[in-house]
């Protein structure tokens, strides 16, 4: 899962993309208004971490602007402003869910996956797609009769595959969903994932259509 974490205190940004980066994700950092909406109007990223504070252009209107422009990336206000008339602002303009720092990472990590299972239509933190089943919390696939804790890139990989069952995903598709801009991705990197997933299950768990990329069946 790819998120862009908007937020000009470096320090701050440092600590996230780390923190977030040993739970699982892959952080895109900007540090600007302008370049936040630059980045959620590209598309490409899962959620969106928009601190409220920024110089030039104000959260506020950065995610006021994103909203009236179509943008349908769910976006967690990240803030120190806890006023009452802020959160209710922001979620008023547009925000899937509001945050107040200082918080644990793994209260943000537990708010990202509620809001990706809302957007998804899950009341749960459980995605199912034909024989594989997967739970988001605990990073555990299900799958005839075995289950296994994965690796955080292993499940991103499966996780990607089973939101959009019977669709096949390219090698340039896959790479976009599970790594961030500054990564460096060796060109076989999907194919490794694949190999550790399948050999914790079966060769079928993921389907190769030839010339064309990977697909998990509905």
């Amino acid at each position: 899962m790819r998120i862009l974490l908007v937020e000009d205190d470096d320090m701050i940004a440092r600590a996230l993309t780390t923190a977030l980066g040993s739970e699982g994700f892959s952080v895109d950092h900007v540090a600007s208004g302008e370049l936040a909406l630059e980045a959620l109007q590209s598309g490409g990223h899962g959620v969106a971490l928009l601190d409220l504070g920024l110089p030039e252009i104000d959260g506020f209107d950065v995610l006021a602007r994103a909203r009236r422009s179509g943008v349908e990336t769910p976006i967690i206000v990240v803030t120190a402003r806890d006023a009452l008339e802020s959160r209710i602002h922001g979620l008023d303009i547009g925000a899937d869910d509001y945050i107040v720092k200082p918080f644990e990472v793994s209260e943000l990590s537990a708010r990202i996956r509620a809001v990706l299972r809302r957007h998804a239509g899950k009341a749960v933190s459980r995605l199912d797609a034909g024989e594989v089943s997967l739970d988001l919390a605990s990073h555990t696939v299900f799958y005839r009769g075995l289950e296994a804790m994965l690796p955080s890139r292993e499940f991103a990989l499966v996780q990607a595959l089973v939101e959009r069952p019977g669709m096949i995903f390219s090698r340039d598709v896959l790479e976009e969903k599970l790594y961030g801009w500054g990564e460096e991705v060796e060109s076989n990197a999907i194919d490794v994932l694949i190999y550790y997933v399948r050999k914790k299950f079966d060769k079928d768990i993921i389907r190769n259509v030839r010339g064309a990329g990977w697909m998990i069946p509905r």
